[in-house]
Order: C-alpha cells, then structure tokens, then sequence
C-alpha cells in the first residue's frame, strides 16, 4: 500500500487509476481524474479492481472490455492501461526501499470498437508515461487537457485526412501500398502528424515480411519519380509526383461515401478491410506465380488477376522483391512484366 497512490475513471474523455501490486489485494484506489459522474466512476472503479486483483492487466499494455454503468444505461466500450512514472521507475531501481505508484488510464467510449484504435491509444500512454511527471507537473495544465483530448489525437486522425483529401485520397492510399516517400510542406503540426498516421496505418508493416518491406523501401525510393509532395499551403492539398490505380480510387469512394456518417471507427474499420483485401489479392497472386512456374495456362492466370484486380502495379513490385532470390518464380515475374508494359 502506497500514500502516493492515485488513481481515477472517465467517459468519452478519460480518467486514470492506481494500484501498487496488481496480483495482490493489498492495494487502494484513489481518484485523480474523472468526468463520469460518481455512480458511475465507482462501478467503473470496482471493475478495475476485480481485473486488477486478479492481475490481469499488464504494464504498458492497453486492454479493451464492455463494460455496465448505470450512466448512460447501457454497456460501453472501455480501453484500460495500466502504467509506471519512467523517472521513478529508475529511482525504485536505484533505491529499492521506495514504493513506485501505478496508474491506470480508462478511455470510454460508444461500444468497444475502441479496440481497433487500441495501438494508438498504447502509444497515447507512452507518450503520457514519458512527457508527464504526474508527481511535479500541476494536473490541471497538463494531464487532465491531455487525458481529454484523447479521442481528438488517438482516434480521429484517420477521419481528419479523409475530410481533407476527399478524392484525392486515393494517391495517399498508392503511396502506403507502395511505400512510396511522402514529404508534407506547408502544413500546420496537426496535419502533418495526420497525414503521417493515415500512411502508417494504411501501410502493410507487419502483415508482409520484413525484409519485402525493406527492400520495397529502398526500391521505391530509389525509383525515378521520387516522393511524393504534398503541399498544404491552400485550402485543398495539391499533390506532385503522385500515382493511383483502379484499387486504390475504388477504396477511395468507400472512405468518401463513409465521410457522410462522421464515424472515425467505421473508417479505421474500411482501412482495415482495405488492406486485408490488398493482402489477399497478394496471396492470390503468389499462389498463381507457383503454379505458373511449371503450367502456362496458370501463367495466363497470373496476367489476367493482374489486369483485373486494379493494383497490378503495386503487386507486381511487392512479388518481385519477394522472389528475387527464386530463380523460377523471378522467370515468371519477369514474363508477367513484360505483358504489362504491353
């Protein structure tokens, strides 16, 4: 048990906890932060602590539950995280004696869609855990505006860049399948922090193998075309060295036709399904160049899926880095060139 120990619940915006050893009952929650209103921050407090008791919450690692409270009556979406201060965290190392407070941070929300932000809302903490020193820093100037602007910064980047690109969309989402270079100029901190995201979470870093990712880096960048800029100086972004294809301007019309709604989770969810089709025409492809490798009516397979699918371009580099090392299959991309540029 710690006398230093702080804690707290939140709503739409946020609210943090604290406990000192989560596998054991010998700890005590004390409200720092909340907007809830009190019936609900204490079933929101006795919910922390059954998890907390139970050790199941992790440092560092966010967590996405539905919970029940009676405001507004009904279950919501609740990502948690349990945390340590880095700098006391190192003194505790130093000077085993002194006893390190933990907090907990709860975002809720609508429904637990939360969860496909919950990357983003971990890295949210870090950022907390690393910039903030809940100890010295008055709460009231900085972590109670940064605890609220959550959904602001973690959740609605994506949308923000759909509301300013609109059709020109389809050119951001070219350049994160192809890992081609972006340089923003002219724009304000936000928006390039915006753009910046929207290319991350619509790349494929981790769902292709590493060493593709690397060598499709280096190819694109060595390419003839360069990066892409785009310049934020007018009310509409323009755009130089940009490339689209049929797939990408497909996807493009589902982000638009989404923006009507206003809903950040159903974009993060249109990204999703946007790269898991990118991933599967990948495979597609893959599987085709196997078979083409000793059938040549499998070969005229390869070529039409290409013509057909809307991102031939981009697939034909990414299966191209992959099978460099594979004679055969390179036999085949190449061939499978060949046709395309005619």
């Amino acid at each position: 048990r710690s006398s230093q120990q702080k804690a707290g619940g939140g709503d739409g915006s946020p609210s943090s906890v604290a406990a000192e050893t989560p596998s054991s009952e010998d700890f005590s929650l004390s409200l720092l932060d909340t907007n809830l209103p009190a019936e609900a921050e204490t079933e929101l407090r006795s919910f922390i602590s059954k998890r907390l008791t139970k050790g199941a919450l992790f440092e560092g690692m966010g967590n996405v539950a539905s919970v029940g409270l009676s405001i507004p009556e009904y279950k919501v979406g609740c990502y948690y995280c349990r945390f340590q201060q880095e700098n006391i965290l190192e003194m505790a190392t130093l000077e085993s004696d002194i006893s390190v407070p933990e907090y907990v941070v709860c975002f809720l929300g609508g429904s637990e869609k939360e969860d496909t932000f919950r990357l983003e809302l971990d890295k949210y903490i870090q950022s907390l855990k690393i910039n903030l020193n809940l100890e010295q820093k008055p709460l009231e100037t900085y972590v109670n505006p940064y605890l609220r602007s959550w959904f602001e910064n973690a959740i609605c980047p994506i949308q923000r860049v759909v509301q300013l690109f609109q059709e020109k969309l389809a050119f951001l989402l070219h350049a994160a399948l192809s890992y081609t270079p972006v340089e923003v100029k002219n724009a304000d901190e936000r928006t390039e922090k915006d753009i910046s995201r929207f290319l991350a979470a619509a790349s494929l870093q981790g769902l292709v193998q590493e060493g593709t990712m690397t060598s499709l880096c280096i190819a694109m960048t060595e390419e003839q075309h360069k990066s892409i800029i785009i310049d934020c100086s007018g009310p509409l972004p323009q755009l130089h060295n940009a490339g689209s294809n049929r797939f990408c301007e497909d996807w493009m019309h589902a982000f638009v036709n989404g923006a009507e709604g206003g809903n950040p989770f159903l974009f993060r969810q249109i990204l999703e399904n946007f790269k898991l089709k990118a991933i599967q025409d990948i495979n597609n492809l893959k599987r085709f160049i196997r078979q083409a490798e000793m059938n040549h009516y499998a070969l005229f397979k390869c070529y039409l899926f290409l013509k057909n699918c809307g991102s031939g371009d981009i697939l034909l580099k990414i299966v191209k880095v992959e099978h460099a090392e594979m004679p055969e299959a390179r036999n085949v991309v190449t061939v499978l060139e060949e046709f395309m540029r005619e």
